[in-house]
């Protein structure tokens, strides 16, 4: 078993890691809102834990965990107040132009990120302190953080908040009329999607040992949008599942056109074409599983099926 997690432990963590991320873009589409975002905040984030840990408390040798939650912490922070300055304005467009918008915001940071000397330019921030020696370490941190943060959302569907978000996502109009207030909680769904990226962000700074502006780009954006429509837009679970999958899919294709006896550009195609795989996979999902593989009516089927067994 330990030398199962020496040898997949990196992999392991970058799943947990990506299913976290598709909640966090599954927290604005729980209120209709097609924010592509994520990977902005989740760069800010990154930057946030990289500058304070290499400029601020330059820590020498093993990086405290205290002060690892605590970058953690900062970052949430700085990143929820710049979802609530962006998602003021920004999420008075809705659709498609609401989606132009978030991925024009994700081109400024990058842009910023890439010309600011506290950033590291184009080379990015390197030798970021590590608090674990290995990937196992953090396992113990992106674990239980992806457990409460699913629990959360989970009990955000449940309750008035999480209802209002549904009822918008129905009917924004019909929402209003009863008495919600679109705009406050489609900023509130806006802002903690943006705490949710940018507390990733800060983990994955030191799980990666480096970070640039690579990390907030619009193709994250495309990946992160297909672990959510291909895991699921109704239930927290399948962003989770998404996530989790489609992180660990491009290393499947990579040891298949490894291992396998393929022609050669049908192997190079698995090994760079991930882009291209994940469009595809979008359009055969959206036509075959509109509401993805995980939906609500799923769910409630096999809760039926376990309490009909146990009363048998």
């Amino acid at each position: 078993m330990t030398d199962f997690f020496l040898t997949y432990g990196f992999l392991l963590v970058s799943m947990l890691l990506g299913a976290m991320l598709g909640l966090s873009l599954y927290l604005p589409l729980m209120a209709g809102q097609l924010s592509l975002a994520s990977p902005g905040f989740y760069a800010l984030g990154g930057y946030v834990a990289a500058i304070l840990s290499t400029e601020v408390f330059q820590v020498t040798g093993t990086f405290p965990i205290p002060l690892l939650l605590l970058e953690m912490l900062l970052a949430g922070a700085i990143c929820g107040c710049l979802g609530v300055i962006v998602g003021i304005p920004a999420l008075r467009l809705r659709g498609i132009y609401l989606a132009i918008a978030t991925i024009a915001f994700v081109e400024i940071l990058r842009v910023l990120a890439l010309n600011l000397e506290i950033t590291g330019g184009a080379v990015g921030i390197f030798a970021i302190p590590q608090p674990f020696q290995t990937p196992i370490g953090y396992l113990w941190v992106a674990g239980p953080l992806l457990l409460l943060s699913s629990f959360c959302i989970y009990r955000l569907e449940r309750i008035r908040a999480g209802r209002a978000f549904t009822a918008i996502r129905e009917d924004e109009l019909a929402a209003d009329a009863m008495g919600i207030n679109p705009t406050y909680y489609k900023v509130l769904a806006f802002t903690l999607g943006a705490i949710l990226a940018g507390v990733v962000g800060a983990l994955s700074a030191h799980f990666f040992n480096t970070w640039n502006a690579r990390q907030g780009t619009f193709d994250a954006s495309i990946i992160y949008l297909t672990f959510v429509l291909i895991g699921g837009t109704r239930t927290w679970a399948g962003p989770v599942l998404g996530g989790i999958l489609f992180t660990a899919l491009p290393e499947v294709l990579r040891a298949i056109a490894d291992t396998s006896g393929l022609p050669l550009w049908l192997a190079q195609f698995l090994r760079d074409g991930r882009l291209i795989i994940f469009g595809l996979l979008i359009v055969v999902g959206t036509l075959f599983f509109p509401q993805g593989l995980v939906t609500p009516g799923l769910l409630k089927r096999r809760q039926r099926g376990k309490r009909s067994s146990s009363t048998l």
